[in-house]
């Protein structure tokens, strides 16, 4: 039984196109991150971010500092999403607050970003751990959990950013 032109035609356009298809579902599934499971597990999350705010607890605000001798508030940042769950972000508030994808207030989970306008040239960023908790570090009390409730946070408010 011959093979017409037209049906090995067929045939290869389909056999390369599964193929091409094929790779490229292979290649997107590669190129997520292993940590974007764990980022959608609020549970683990959370959990980590309380692990975090124990070992970290009051240790004070340093402007540039990276270390348990001082750190600031993208430090602290940079260090929790880099050594806790293994992503990298860059250094400065100025830079993490071009990641990800804004979301509003309500629709806040663990580890979403939080960034408030502070001064007219410097910004505030915190991580949210839950119940209007986030994590960061205060100039007067060093690493610690606070209120978005608080009127000090709630009128400083700029936005929030899922990575």
């Amino acid at each position: 039984m011959a093979i017409t032109r037209d049906v090995f035609q067929f045939v290869l356009i389909v056999s390369i196109t599964s193929l091409l298809v094929s790779c490229g579902v292979l290649q997107d599934k590669r190129s997520l991150s292993p940590h974007a499971v764990k980022l959608s597990d609020s549970v683990y999350v959370k959990k980590v971010l309380y692990s975090q705010f124990n070992d970290w607890r009051g240790v004070r605000y340093q402007y540039g500092g990276v270390s348990r001798l001082g750190i600031d508030c993208s430090g602290f940042v940079y260090v929790t999403f880099k050594t806790k769950l293994g992503i990298d972000l860059p250094r400065t508030t100025a830079m993490q607050v071009k990641l990800g994808e804004e979301i509003s207030q309500s629709e806040l989970r663990p580890g979403d970003l939080i960034f408030f306008r502070t001064t007219f040239l410097s910004g505030h960023v915190g991580i949210f751990v839950e119940k209007n908790k986030f994590l960061h570090v205060s100039e007067k009390k060093g690493v610690t959990l606070s209120s978005l409730n608080d009127s000090y946070w709630k009128s400083n408010y700029w936005k929030s950013v899922r990575i």
